[in-house]
């Protein structure tokens, strides 16, 4: 049996990377179509998703600072994400002036209805790893989503 090197294990990793990506964006480009919103629609339900979830929702401008888009740019976004009800504008209660956007409960119900199979997907894939194994892929996946980010900085 060939044993493999460290060499190619790192390009098998990232080989696997920018599968997961493509897939992902594939994925993505598909829920879009479902809910006949844009692309960049889908980009910015999936930063206030994320924002809302780390208990930091975002604003209008910030958004746009995320999505690197004009702030006309992001206002066409927001509108049709609030028409389509899968966002709401919701005043902060420690600053009455700011207005942060919020995933609306009918945003929340066509997500997980399309993402539920997906998670449980994923569930189903990783059972037969132990809480070693997963945390070592965590760690990977981490550093790998850091080193993703800092060259993305770099190059702006």
């Amino acid at each position: 049996m060939e044993e493999t090197s460290r060499e190619d294990l790192i390009r098998a990793i990232a080989e696997n990377v920018q599968r997961i990506g493509l897939a992902s964006e594939r994925i993505g480009h598909l829920f879009a179509d479902a809910q006949g919103l844009h692309t960049t629609d889908f980009r910015a339900l999936t930063a206030i998703f994320r924002a809302e979830r780390s208990g930091t929702p975002l604003t209008a401008k910030a958004l746009a600072e995320h999505l690197q888009l004009s702030p006309a740019a992001i206002t066409y976004v927001v509108e049709r994400l609030v028409a389509s009800g899968h966002v709401r504008r919701q005043q902060d209660e420690a600053d009455r002036r700011r207005v942060t956007l919020r995933f609306d409960e009918p945003g929340r119900l066509v997500a997980g209805a399309f993402f539920g199979p997906l998670a449980m997907a994923h569930l189903d894939a990783l059972v037969s790893f132990d809480d070693q194994e997963l945390t070592v892929a965590s760690r990977v996946l981490g550093v790998i989503v850091s080193t993703l980010d800092g060259f993305g900085q770099s190059l702006e």
